[in-house]
């Protein structure tokens, strides 16, 4: 709406006038006139650009820190955690799933967002699609991971792809993740398609448990050779997304972005013998969501030592 003044025929056409109604506009701007608000706190957790936070014990789940870590958050694509905790699942009962050839759909392929950029028609072990849903976030891999599978979990009229959400739906229940749901195994934005930080602990603990996911998520380039429809082979190799993994200690996870979501982060580190796993949802930016895991890693691991030491 434009400042009173240039409604004004007195006003208009004169530079001058102009320019104290544009001095006046800048005068009464609220966040000027606002009053200062207290010194920083030089107790406490670092500044992040997250809107939300969660640091926890990797193998107790005791919470250690957070903040607003039980509301509801668009995840973006550490939503593919769970997909691949079902994939996990099924193949603890039967260690064969992992051989089996899963085969692109043009539904797959046409999927938006992240890839691994694999093509109609072509095939691969799901041993190996594991790493192409995980390091490269391929939204891709999802879809073909959710027709792939569903088929097995419907039940009555439901088609596979439904049944596969509905099995991840199923499982945050059973895991106690009592604000998370799905509409779809990549985490593209979708309406209900929701979580927290709180509950991302949940699901990646459980996750943890997996050595596959464990090798998984702390590798930082895969190769693998596909079938491709006419009956040749194609190489392929993914890198992973998750920048930490370039340090010592850094232990890997999932990472997400959507306009959504903002940037956000599941990553699990080791010090001393001690696992934490910490969740960053909402970042600024990629570069912030690192600098937030980093700096909330290092006051983390300082009080713990700090605790330790007074014991």
């Amino acid at each position: 709406m434009l400042p009173p003044c240039f409604a004004s025929r007195a006003v208009v056409g004169t530079t001058a006038s102009l320019f104290l109604c544009v001095v006046a506009v800048v005068a009464s701007d609220p966040v000027a006139d606002a009053p200062k608000q207290s010194p920083d706190p030089l107790e406490g957790p670092p500044f992040v650009t997250c809107k939300a936070w969660i640091i926890a014990d990797a193998d107790t789940g005791e919470i250690l820190a957070g903040d607003s870590q039980d509301d509801e958050r668009n995840p973006a694509s550490i939503t593919k955690i769970m997909t691949a905790l079902v994939v996990l699942k099924l193949a603890e009962k039967s260690p064969e799933v992992w051989e089996e050839m899963i085969t692109f759909s043009e539904r797959a392929d046409e999927t938006p967002g992240s890839s691994c950029w694999l093509k109609t028609g072509e095939r691969l072990p799901v041993e190996d699609l594991i790493y192409g849903l995980l390091l490269p976030s391929g939204n891709d891999a999802s879809v073909a991971i959710a027709e792939h599978f569903g088929p097995r979990l419907a039940q009555g009229k439901e088609t596979g792809y439904d049944a596969f959400i509905r099995t991840m739906c199923e499982t945050a229940q059973q895991l106690g993740m009592e604000r998370t749901s799905y509409g779809n195994p990549h985490g593209l934005t979708e309406e209900g398609h929701l979580t927290t930080a709180a509950d991302m602990v949940k699901l990646t603990r459980e996750a943890m448990k997996y050595e596959k996911f464990r090798e998984t998520v702390a590798t930082r380039r895969h190769s693998t050779t596909v079938q491709t429809p006419d009956g040749n082979d194609r190489n392929v190799t993914w890198n992973n997304t998750n920048r930490l993994l370039k340090q010592e200690g850094y232990l890997g996870v999932k990472t997400g972005t959507t306009s959504a979501a903002g940037a956000c982060l599941v990553s699990a580190a080791q010090r001393n013998e001690r696992r934490l796993i910490m969740v960053v949802l909402g970042s600024s930016s990629s570069d912030a969501r690192y600098a937030d895991a980093r700096n909330l890693y290092r006051w983390i691991w300082k009080r713990l030592a700090a605790d330790s030491a007074d014991d």
